[in-house]
């Protein structure tokens, strides 16, 4: 701290005799040092500014959460009135009663299953391949 001159860099053996008008400058420097109580009007500045800060914190919040919620209600209208049209574009359904997960999400292609015929497996492989 004697870098900042806060506090004097001197060991006390090798301190000269201080007068009583030195140790009284010196115990004065010092004091002014020393950060001060604050009054009454610093207190009351130090709530108002924390109020103010929590109020535009609570407000930012509040604005926020509107603008997602205006958000959600458009994505929620936009999805009401595209649905009826998306599923007017799709095919037909199947008149087959098989009910495959894979043909539903579009990854398989969809096989016609007759009614009474099961369906058709590959031919075995003969033994010698």
């Amino acid at each position: 701290m004697a870098l900042f001159g806060l506090i004097p860099d001197r060991s006390p053996a090798t301190e000269p005799v201080a007068t009583a008008s030195e140790s009284l400058a010196e115990a004065a420097r010092l004091a002014a040092l020393q950060p001060a109580r604050p009054g009454p009007r610093e207190l009351r500045a130090q709530a108002v500014h924390r109020l103010q800060i929590g109020l535009f914190g609570l407000a930012g919040m509040l604005l926020l959460v509107s603008l997602a919620n205006v958000i959600m209600d458009r994505a929620k209208l936009v999805d009401r009135t595209t649905t009826p049209a998306a599923a007017a574009a799709s095919p037909s359904p199947s008149t087959s009663t098989a009910n495959d997960p894979l043909v539903d999400m579009g990854v398989a292609p969809e096989l016609p299953v007759a009614s009474g015929a099961k369906p058709a497996r590959p031919a075995p492989r003969p033994p010698g391949n």
